[in-house]
């Protein structure tokens, strides 16, 4: 029989659980040293891991363009799910010139539509390579504009756009995220906050996580070096990253997640924590991958099954 007492005592061990359902946690599996020149062995063995979720770049499927369904299927016989596909590679990337806005918020548009087909509610887009000059204040008028209208469009369709801060691209530091995301609404424009990239471009990802809240679509998770700590004190030029990686598996101490993680739970956040590392030098990507999923598991204490 069911009795009040075990109908309360489910309600709340559904409320204690419930901050930690709140997470899907994936890994972006392109990570150069083994993974990728081969996306399918990638999705293989993270989900040997353990992983359930991944995430991945467009050029990798441009065969699958007109026939999603043979991409679902391999990927859903891995047992895998996609967080989301990223922009790049066959896709006009010019965000700051005008003249190539309509190919750009074309090809995006078909990036987006393709996306839904495996469920993806977000797209998470890069900006272009950044310029010797770097990225200017007529550059931001016309990238804040085809972000909005790209949002726009998206929105109506059921996917959200979230826009990658990301070093040595157009949208990098802390001038241009600001300017970004006051010049475009909320409803339109997410971020997807890198706990790397924006460590070495001199920002908090903790203070950035407060300031920006649930504009956060989604976090890529990598580490750093424990001095970054806080921030970068120097801008990181670009450097060579089977030898001198700047981002490394979680727990090196360069990011407090601990504490990213109690503002989100404090708040409701609710989203992807997609584990990142764009090189593993020192070893195959499979143990870069299994180091900072026991790092989820064992220090933030986060189910990686859902």
């Amino acid at each position: 029989m069911i009795t009040r007492r075990t109908l309360l005592a489910s309600a709340a061990a559904s409320s204690f659980a419930a901050p930690q359902s709140r997470y899907k946690v994936g890994i972006t599996s392109n990570t150069r040293g083994g993974w990728e020149n081969d996306v399918f062995l990638s999705f293989r063995e993270s989900r040997e891991v353990g992983y359930r979720w991944v995430e991945s770049f467009i050029h990798y499927f441009v065969d699958y363009w007109e026939k999603p369904a043979e991409l679902k299927k391999r990927v859903d016989d891995i047992g895998v799910r996609f967080v989301t596909i990223s922009n790049g590679g066959p896709l006009e990337m010019h965000f700051e010139d005008p003249a190539k806005h309509p190919k750009l918020l074309a090809d995006h548009m078909k990036l987006g539509r393709f996306i839904r087909n495996f469920g993806c509610t977000h797209l998470k887009i890069n900006l272009g390579p950044r310029r010797p000059a770097g990225t200017t204040d007529a550059d931001l008028i016309q990238i804040s504009k085809v972000l909005e209208q790209l949002g726009a469009k998206l929105r109506a369709e059921g996917v959200r756009l979230a826009v990658h801060a990301h070093m040595w691209a157009q949208f990098e530091n802390r001038r241009e995220v600001d300017y970004v995301m006051s010049h475009t609404d909320p409803k339109n424009v997410g971020f997807v906050l890198d706990t790397g990239h924006v460590t070495m471009a001199g920002m908090d990802p903790v203070e950035l996580t407060k300031t920006l809240g649930h504009r956060i679509v989604e976090f890529h998770m990598k580490d750093t070096k424990p001095e970054n700590r806080g921030g970068a004190r120097k801008r990181l030029d670009r450097p060579d990253m089977m030898n001198d990686p700047p981002f490394f598996p979680l727990g090196h101490g360069g990011v407090d997640f601990p504490a990213i993680q109690a503002h989100l739970d404090s708040i409701g956040w609710k989203g992807h924590l997609t584990v990142e590392l764009d090189s593993s030098p020192f070893r195959p990507p499979k143990e870069s991958a299994r180091m900072s999923l026991a790092y989820i598991k064992n220090t933030l204490k986060l189910p990686v099954d859902s």
